[in-house]
């Protein structure tokens, strides 16, 4: 790594708002704040932007539309793993949305320091660093649908391109999801909210009934 003109290392950490200071080269889960994650995300537009509609199409609510799909597809999926999927761009409160032609160009330093992030993130929140295939394959499902939508209702493209990309969803309706571009302090307030109660299902109390 190239030093600056201290002779010191090149800074690799983001002051957030919350006060944490997160190193991107070794992020520690104590470092990572909920409020921050909200806040950032909220303030990322997806597509770079390149969608209609008065605001921008927001990570935040991109995350929110890929939980509740999730959702629809595994609707006995525990709490857990519904906070797996609306955390699951959440690195992207730090490096932003990088478009998937150019993460093909930046290569595997991305996707390094994107699953560092993201490991960081989930023990943060005690879910496992590592998800299992099958809980990431459905996520990741609910992922290609979201894509799909927004490509086509937002993001100016046509149905066989959106389908080449992320495939055609079946047995869903658009009409059941909002893809209405929101604000900011709205995306990040229905993300917190969202969470809060995705928290509130994981820390009630099991009820077990006795056998009479």
């Amino acid at each position: 790594m190239a030093a600056d003109r201290a002779g010191a290392p090149p800074r690799a950490w983001q002051r957030m708002l919350s006060g944490r200071r997160l190193d991107l080269l070794d992020p520690s889960p104590l470092d990572i704040e909920i409020s921050d994650i909200a806040h950032g995300l909220a303030r990322v537009a997806r597509w770079n932007g390149q969608t209609s509609g008065e605001h921008a199409f927001s990570v935040a609510q991109h995350s929110l539309l890929v939980e509740s799909l999730f959702g629809e597809l595994m609707p006995a999926a525990s709490a857990g793993a519904r906070l797996a999927a609306l955390l699951h761009d959440a690195p992207e409160y730090v490096i932003g949305d990088m478009i998937s032609p150019f993460k093909s160009v930046m290569g595997g330093s991305y996707k390094d320091c994107e699953l560092r992030l993201q490991r960081a993130i989930h023990l943060r929140f005690s879910l496992p660093a590592e998800l299992g295939a099958g809980l990431r394959k459905e996520i990741k499902r609910a992922d290609q649908i979201a894509a799909y939508y927004e490509a086509t209702l937002l993001a100016g493209f046509s149905t066989r391109e959106a389908t080449e990309f992320f495939g055609r969803p079946r047995g869903f309706n658009a009409d059941s999801f909002d893809f209405t571009p929101r604000s900011v302090t709205w995306a990040q307030a229905a993300f917190l909210k969202r969470y809060a109660a995705l928290e509130a299902k994981r820390q009630a109390p099991v009820t077990v009934h006795s056998a009479d």
